[in-house]
């Protein structure tokens, strides 16, 4: 079984994906640093070096050669990983793969990220202004994608160990 988690940067993917996957006795694999790893550069260098679009190509192919090598495993997918190319209708219709939206508010998002900044290249340059506004038109843009999870839960104001709980009752329920 891969859970792979998705949602908006700052939702928890990785936090919560790290404590799911040590309860379940499951590996965690977070895609951006898969990535990095098998390219040998950032993401912020591949972003600049080779572009958005090839960047994207990549997570695709990372994605699938994932799910080919992999079993027992929480997957933090990157934040745009579900709305380019096939992704989330690959990951959907996988027999072992069980997608779960981690679903948060701008206010949690860029009160998340405000502290983040400089570390996130998407938007490191963006004022702290304007980043409510910034999150609150790619979240919209994104929902459509991100609300195709076959499951997805509300993280605002909620404690990690809740969040991943409700996530370990959800996949024993559906006997996964």
């Amino acid at each position: 079984m891969i859970v792979a988690l998705l949602g908006y940067m700052g939702s928890g993917k990785s936090t919560i994906g790290k404590k799911l996957a040590a309860l379940e006795g499951y590996t965690f694999l977070d895609l951006d640093d898969f990535i990095e790893q098998q390219e040998q550069l950032s993401i912020a260098d591949l972003f600049e070096q080779r572009g958005h679009i090839e960047f994207r190509k990549l997570e695709i192919k990372a994605v699938q050669q994932i799910c080919r090598s992999y079993s027992n495993l929480v997957l933090a997918l990157g934040g745009g990983t579900p709305c380019y190319g096939n992704t989330l209708t690959f990951l959907n219709q996988h027999p072992n793969i069980f997608t779960t939206y981690l679903k948060a508010s701008v206010r949690t998002l860029a009160d998340r990220l405000l502290l983040e900044k400089a570390k996130r290249p998407l938007i490191a340059k963006i004022s702290d202004n304007e980043l409510s506004e910034f999150i609150a038109k790619h979240l919209f843009e994104r929902s459509k994608f991100y609300n195709q999870a076959q499951w997805s839960i509300n993280v605002d104001e909620r404690p990690i160990d809740e969040v991943v709980k409700e996530i370990q009752k959800e996949l024993d329920e559906n006997n996964l």
